[in-house]
């Protein structure tokens, strides 16, 4: 006689598919951070002085390899799908990241890269009072704890590099920085059947159109061009990609933290590549945002194996 108490077929692998899109999110959002922190040391090759030509080109060279992307992938007919299904939620996405993208460039004229950094550090705090406050999602204790340490640890990082002579302008873009980053985070996650994609490179369409406008001139050398050109489809757009992709699968407050690895290995290629020596404060800062990161992630893989094991049939 059959069990009454056996679980239904089907419903283990649910629970290990599950688990294994975890996982593979934490590995695409992990590689988008990975991505990102070379932005820094390709910046530090540009020789040209106009921010607004930096935006412009970086994100004319953004959005054309996130269309290549999607027609490679769905074809000229479900690439125009996937811009008619984005709705609301890919529009706010996608002003979301234009912003942030835009004001990175612009903000780093007005203000240390310390500050930008400190404040993107607020990110994952952000996002979770976004989610907890608008949707009631619950944050897990361990993941407030590894928030307030990542925040502790770049504090670290960059409490040696304030001068106390900051625009209130550089203030305020590096907020806006940090809060249309959590904001995008939250909104991806919130609308995780829908395909984010478009959005990122509707995001990269207006922030070029936006510069364009504003720069003074479009002419750049041409190695410039060349660093360009992986300013913005390689560490732009694969990141976007990457991003958008693995945000859509763990929760908002855990992509928002893993996206803070971006802060601790954006030095340490300054340092190897332009030889930039890290302070020790930025060294000491590092090593809690890693163990806070590691530790996190370690519990995360812990609780997924423990949720399988009970859930295993004896």
């Amino acid at each position: 006689m059959k069990n009454s108490q056996s679980p239904s077929p089907g419903v283990g692998n649910d629970k290990n598919r599950g688990n294994h899109e975890n996982s593979l999110g934490i590995v695409f959002v992990l590689a988008s951070a990975i991505v990102w922190s070379f932005g820094g040391a390709l910046k530090h090759f540009i020789t040209t002085g106009e921010s607004w030509t930096i935006v412009f080109w970086r994100s004319v060279w953004a959005a054309l390899f996130l269309l290549v992307f999607m027609l490679v992938r769905q074809g000229l007919r479900g690439t125009l799908k996937l811009f008619a299904n984005m709705g609301l939620p890919g529009i706010c996405v996608g002003i979301c990241f234009a912003t942030a993208s835009t004001c990175f460039i612009i903000a780093l004229a007005h203000t240390t890269v310390a500050n930008i950094l400190l404040m993107q550090a607020g990110v994952p705090l952000i996002a979770a009072l976004i989610i907890w406050i608008l949707f009631r999602e619950r944050v897990s204790f361990p993941t407030w704890i590894a928030i307030a340490f990542v925040i502790m640890g770049v504090a670290v990082m960059v409490s040696d590099s304030f001068t106390g002579k900051v625009s209130p302008m550089g203030d305020a873009l590096s907020l806006l920085i940090a809060f249309s980053f959590a904001c995008a985070t939250v909104i991806t996650r919130r609308y995780a059947h829908v395909r984010m994609v478009p959005a990122v490179c509707l995001g990269t369409v207006i922030s070029a159109c936006v510069s364009g406008v504003l720069a003074s001139t479009f002419v750049v050398t041409l190695p410039d061009m060349g660093i360009l050109i992986v300013f913005g489809s390689l560490n732009l757009g694969v990141g976007l990609a990457f991003f958008v992709t693995g945000v859509r699968i763990i929760p908002s407050a855990l992509a928002a933290l893993l996206g803070t690895v971006e802060t601790v290995l954006g030095p340490i290629w300054m340092w190897l590549i332009h030889n930039e020596i890290p302070t020790i404060r930025t060294l000491i800062g590092g090593l809690l945002v890693l163990t806070a990161l590691l530790c996190h992630i370690s519990w995360n893989i812990y609780r997924q194996k423990s949720a399988i094991v009970n859930k295993t049939p004896i």
